[in-house]
């Protein structure tokens, strides 16, 4: 018999098992990288964003329902990493609200709080792009209120949201061209259903992620719902193939027929039973031949050429504007800035956003979103530590800044640039938003500017932003530490936060910059393919510059490709350069460019061999 209700610990033994069912397919969401850079690092965000909601909630004394998808709403606030973490918050936070008051909950309640979570979250975002983590909660929910008017078990109404999510991932190239292009599903949509996935293996008895010796972690490997970027739609087929007695499945026989008749093929399972999802032009090919192999249930075939037609962003927008409805509180609102970790707002893996390239207006002075509503908590640098300034204590003239750096050469400079607090961290190493407070509340000062200096920092920062009811805090949007640097210079101490945001967001957005690095895997990016092992220059919105096989080569095409009229070039050095080298090549860009100055700098980043900006 399905299980009907849940309560309090039933709901932290599920979210634990869904914890567990996340950290097992880090490295595989992290391989979903809409670019092959090295620095992938979706899943390992979305892992310590919960790890820190788990944290929580297992502290919590009053094990209700409704208690404990609080503390999970306010761990992941303060936890959250990176975009894929802080949208992920967002669903908690909108989660807690629909099980508010509740010591159990049923399937209804379930496809309730799913309802309110998705709503949440597309309120949390400028400008909502489907094919990513929000489709997926969205249709993830739309599928459990369906199944809940049916069936009010609530083990039910999760297995349909499951089923849901997976169908939603394994669509999301079909909605977004990027990750067509890249091969791979949303990354955010990936780690979305993974958590709910764990929360049913729990729920049915199953056993978790977590062994006897601890949590284990699947080996890296390619995404098998994309195996092949797409060039057309056609048709997708998915069905459950069940083997017939005594006719063992053969899984990669299966996988390679169907990589024969089309693309984005999907098979998972075992020798007994198969979910099958493949592209292909030819529906009944592919149900012919699983008929072949055994029995079908769950067959779907759907048009992908009419979905592609069909209005999407409507039914976004639609959506986004029932998100009035839910209380001001429930979203802890975002304004989306873009992000590393998620597509099209920096395509790394959920959240596609197109405010990146605009320059941020300077924000009033923001009060937290319903903090009060949260449990008072000592984790996550949510309270004052013993190094924290005291009322008593002096502030500094003017606004505090608050910058967070990777590399040691950089930190150097952003100290000399007296910087009042750096965090070190950036991509592969998202601060969270409650060390982002926790920074921010360091600072001597009663008002701080946090430069986040990457896309996948901002909303951390700008939610760290919401909730620091102490300070007033603002976010001057930076995408790499160049740009950081560019603010810095002009920062006016005589003007508040806010009069600042503007001219030093201004500034930043004033110089051309790219970063260089190596491929890991073979890609197209904007029609351009790449092979594993070249060289590829990224703009800040992570559009492709230039690509060779040759370092020197692709770093001169980037040069070339910068809008004339620049004097002065600065050559950021990683930690996979040397100086040796850095200086050769500065010689042949200065001797490239009718003399303009090239400057070298140890900035010790990892990941991008140079950070190379143009003014």
């Amino acid at each position: 018999m399905a299980r009907r209700s849940c309560d309090g610990a039933g709901l932290l033994e599920a979210f634990r098992a869904a914890v567990d069912n996340l950290e097992a397919h880090v490295d595989e969401i992290n391989s979903l990288n809409v670019y092959p850079v090295p620095d992938g690092d979706t899943g390992s965000n979305m892992f310590a964003t919960v790890k820190a909601a788990l944290d929580e909630a297992e502290a919590v004394d009053e094990v209700t329902a409704a208690r404990i998808a609080t503390a999970i709403s306010f761990g992941s606030l303060m936890g959250a990493r990176g975009n894929s973490g802080v949208i992920t918050s967002q669903i908690f936070r909108g989660m807690a609200d629909g099980l508010g008051g509740k010591a159990r909950f049923n399937g209804l309640d379930l496809a309730h709080a799913l309802t309110v979570g998705a709503k949440t979250a597309y309120g949390a975002v400028a400008r909502p792009v489907e094919g990513t983590i929000l489709t997926v909660i969205r249709e993830s929910a739309e599928a459990a209120v369906v199944a809940a008017e049916r069936s009010n078990d609530i083990e039910t109404v999760l297995a349909a949201t499951v089923e849901a999510a997976e169908k939603s991932v394994a669509r999301t190239p079909s909605l977004l061209a990027i990750l067509r292009d890249a091969g791979v599903v949303d990354s955010g949509g990936q780690g979305i259903y993974r958590l709910f996935q764990g929360a049913l293996l729990q729920m049915k008895g199953g056993r978790s992620a977590r062994t006897a010796t601890g949590r284990t972690r699947e080996a890296a490997r390619p995404s098998t719902l994309v195996a092949n970027a797409d060039e057309g739609f056609g048709y997708e087929t998915m069905y459950l193939l069940q083997a017939l007695p005594g006719r063992p499945l053969d899984l990669d026989a299966v996988r390679d027929e169907l990589e024969a008749m089309g693309e984005s093929v999907l098979v998972a399972g075992d020798a007994r039973a198969l979910k099958v999802h493949v592209h292909n032009d030819r529906p009944d090919a592919v149900i012919a031949y699983g008929l072949g192999l055994g029995s079908l249930s769950r067959i779907s075939v759907e048009n992908l050429d009419n979905q592609a037609r069909d209005v999407r962003e409507a039914r976004a927008t639609e959506f986004t504007g029932a998100a009035a409805a839910v209380p001001e509180g429930a979203g802890g609102a975002v304004v989306a800035g873009t992000g590393g970790d998620e597509p099209g707002s920096g395509p790394r893996g959920g959240v596609a956003t197109t405010t990146r390239t605009r320059p941020a207006k300077a924000p009033a002075a923001t009060a937290p979103a319903e903090a009060s509503s949260f449990p008072e908590s000592s984790r996550n640098g949510s309270a004052p530590t013993k190094d924290e300034p005291t009322p008593d204590e002096p502030t500094r003239v003017g606004p505090a800044v608050v910058a967070v750096v990777a590399g040691d050469g950089l930190a150097r400079i952003f100290e000399e640039f007296g910087v009042d607090q750096i965090l070190r961290g950036g991509q592969t190493a998202n601060p969270s938003t409650g060390e982002l407070l926790r920074v921010a509340r360091l600072a001597r000062a009663r008002e701080v500017i946090i430069l986040p200096n990457n896309p996948n920092v901002r909303l951390a920062a700008e939610q760290a932003a919401r909730v620091c009811e102490d300070k007033r805090v603002v976010v001057v949007p930076t995408r790499n530490a160049a740009e950081g640097i560019a603010a810095l210079l002009a920062l006016d101490p005589t003007l508040d936060a806010a009069a600042n945001v503007g001219p030093m967001t201004d500034a930043g957005r004033g110089l051309q910059t790219f970063q260089v690095t190596e491929a890991v895997r073979n890609a197209t990016i904007g029609g351009t393919k790449v092979k594993r092992g070249q060289t590829i220059a990224l703009d800040p919105d992570d559009g492709l510059v230039a690509v060779d096989g040759n370092r020197d080569k692709a770093v001169f095409k980037a040069v070339a490709a910068l809008k004339p009229g620049f004097e002065l070039i600065t050559l950021y050095y990683g930690s996979d350069a040397t100086l040796a080298e850095a200086e050769a090549i500065a010689r042949k860009i200065g001797a490239a460019t009718d003399g303009a100055e090239v400057e070298v700098v140890h900035g010790g980043q990892p990941h991008y061999r140079y950070l190379i900006s143009a003014e």
